[in-house]
């Protein structure tokens, strides 16, 4: 916020719900004149101007969804000065002509949102973003601040170098999102866990991201015959069709959305209260900025990521083929998300060391599989593991992964036996389990770097790591196989501390009557008041506007509008209550 007051250029990162809208709109309503906002897709533009509308800032949109009376409307509002903040896609704005229409107005500031886009080296690359480099030649007087939510090193350097920014202000706030609870599960019995988590959550919103379409359309369907709100969306639907599931997910306090990445760029809603992963993503910031789309509002959140070395295989032949030195950064951002999946350390420390970031704190994070000790170690790993790994050396570092696994079991394949394989030491060495609980510990492997998977054909060899395993110099990690392993899940400590002190009963009924006043207004019910908000008001029961104020998310604007109904609420349930412990009592 000073770099935009000071008008300074600036990269700011931070996490998804870590403030950075905040950031341009508030300056935006201090500095005189009307910042500009760039923004990718339409639905965020509406999503934002509503809230922004909701507190009393004068903010519009311009994009394709508007009728062009609805656009001569927003223009006269430019050309009266009366707008704080206008939001329009990169391509609209660097349209003949717009740009020198914007010229005749005080322009105060312009914002980038999701200003990786601008490099080739982020995650979800567009090339309609390298046209923003003329803001810095047309509007010299104007500062210009880019914001993302995950960027490393090269890509900050290359949004600042695209943009043009003079001696920009590099700001990169904590990649950790605390609220958020992590786990990650191989594919085995997947909807069975995913059914336990919905049911964990049963009320509440959530997301599910799938590789294919697919996957998204089956799996939606099987949630829709089990009786739950699920939602499709991918882009093979159509425009209409996919507007109105976003809408509808926007606005239902328990509307579950299948999709692909297709989905969540610009998604506001703060109530999110789990996303679950289907397959593995293609890469960590993907990652970070698809499950960071949970508990925007600060509560407590979880998020599950289910994975399998095909899911791997399946991004490789997808990313071919770009040019070789993309093919090799994308290579090395899938090695790293598969290595996440398959490590045994603390997700949330995983996950900030890839930003190049630390936990503040030493120890337990409290809040993933890893440390609620919510997986079990198998005891004899290095056995199994020397096992795996003298079997790899005895195949003369030749073979696939499959192919390891069928001799450890002692297969009757003929290949096998025409190779003569089934004389080998280890052949049969695992016999006992199951060719998936094999593979699972393969991929654990990989992930610790004791194996690679080389070529076209990803033949299994062993590295130098591995050879201090095979010496037993090297103590590897292994998970039990699921069945035996999983244990049940542990409230976070975040989860705990958020409903401390809180009444139940009158959340859900404060949550009752946000649903229908957002019903009514036609507004996502989080405008009104989200999560956090409805968690402060049970317990502090406030029934004066001076204690309403108090409340987290309260302001003067809807204190005024919603603050009778819900100290009317509050009252209620404070009498109802009192009466039946009255009649307990007698």
């Amino acid at each position: 916020m000073e770099c935009v007051l000071a008008a300074r250029d600036s990269v700011v990162v931070l996490p998804t719900g870590g403030g950075k809208s905040l950031c341009y709109q508030a300056p935006a309503v201090a500095l005189p004149g009307m910042a500009v906002v760039v923004s990718p897709l339409i639905s965020l533009m509406k999503d934002q101007v509503d809230a922004l509308a909701e507190v009393g800032i004068n903010a519009a949109f311009v994009n394709s969804s508007q009728s062009a009376p609805e656009r001569q409307k927003v223009y006269a509002q430019i050309r009266n000065h009366e707008l704080k903040l206008l939001y329009v896609a990169p391509e609209r704005l660097v349209m003949d002509g717009f740009l020198d229409y914007l010229a005749r107005s005080e322009i105060s500031l312009f914002a980038i949102d999701e200003a990786h886009c601008i490099s080739a080296w982020g995650h979800d690359f567009r090339p309609e973003y390298r046209a923003l480099r003329i803001l810095k030649e047309k509007f010299a007087k104007a500062a210009v601040h880019a914001y993302t939510a995950t960027a490393t090193p090269q890509v900050r350097a290359d949004i600042a170098e695209q943009l043009a920014l003079e001696n920009p202000e590099i700001l990169v706030g904590s990649f950790d999102r605390p609220n958020l609870s992590y786990a990650v599960k191989p594919k085995i019995e997947q909807l069975e866990q995913l059914r336990e988590i919905i049911d964990r959550h049963k009320g509440d919103s959530g997301i599910i991201y799938c590789i294919r379409r697919a996957e998204v359309d089956a799996l939606s369907a099987t949630l829709q015959k089990d009786g739950l709100p699920a939602l499709a969306y991918h882009a093979g639907m159509s425009d209409e069709d996919r507007r109105k599931n976003q809408e509808k997910f926007s606005e239902d306090d328990d509307a579950i959305v299948v999709s692909t990445v297709a989905f969540g760029m610009g998604i506001d809603k703060p109530n999110v209260r789990y996303v679950i992963h289907w397959g593995m993503p293609k890469s960590l910031e993907h990652y970070q900025q698809e499950s960071g789309r949970a508990g925007r509002d600060g509560l407590e959140a979880e998020c599950c990521l289910f994975y399998s070395a095909t899911d791997a295989m399946l991004w490789r032949r997808m990313l071919s083929g770009v040019n070789p030195d993309v093919d090799r950064a994308m290579q090395l951002k899938l090695d790293a998300m598969y290595g996440y999946c398959t490590g045994l350390s603390c997700r949330h420390r995983t996950l900030v060391r890839y930003f190049g970031q630390d936990l503040a704190e030493d120890g337990p994070c409290g809040a993933c599989d890893i440390c609620q000790d919510n997986v079990e170690l198998l005891p004899d790993a290095l056995t199994v593991a020397q096992k795996i790994l003298s079997c790899v050396m005895r195949l003369r570092e030749s073979f696939g992964v499959t192919y390891t696994i069928r001799v450890l079991c002692g297969s009757k394949d003929k290949r096998i036996l025409e190779n003569q394989h089934e004389k080998l030491s280890t052949y049969g060495l695992l016999a006992e389990f199951n060719r998936r609980v094999i593979r699972d510990w393969i991929e654990q492997l990989v992930g610790q770097g004791c194996v690679e998977l080389t070529g076209d054909y990803l033949v299994m060899q062993v590295t130098p790591k591995g050879r201090l395993v095979l010496k037993g110099e090297e103590i590897p990690k292994l998970l039990k196989p699921y069945e035996r392993a999983v244990k049940p899940g542990k409230s976070t400590t975040i989860a705990v501390k958020s409903w401390e002190g809180v009444s139940r009963e009158l959340f859900a009924v404060l949550r009752e009557l946000r649903h229908e006043i957002a019903t009514t207004k036609g507004l996502p019910a989080y405008m009104v008041f989200d999560d956090s908000a409805l968690r402060d008001m049970a317990r502090r029961e406030p029934t004066s506007p001076q204690e309403f104020l108090q409340v987290r998310g309260v302001g003067e604007k809807k204190a005024q509008e919603y603050g009778p109904r819900f100290m009317a609420a509050i009252r209620r349930h404070r009498e109802e209550t009192s009466a039946n412990r009255k009649a307990v009592r007698r």
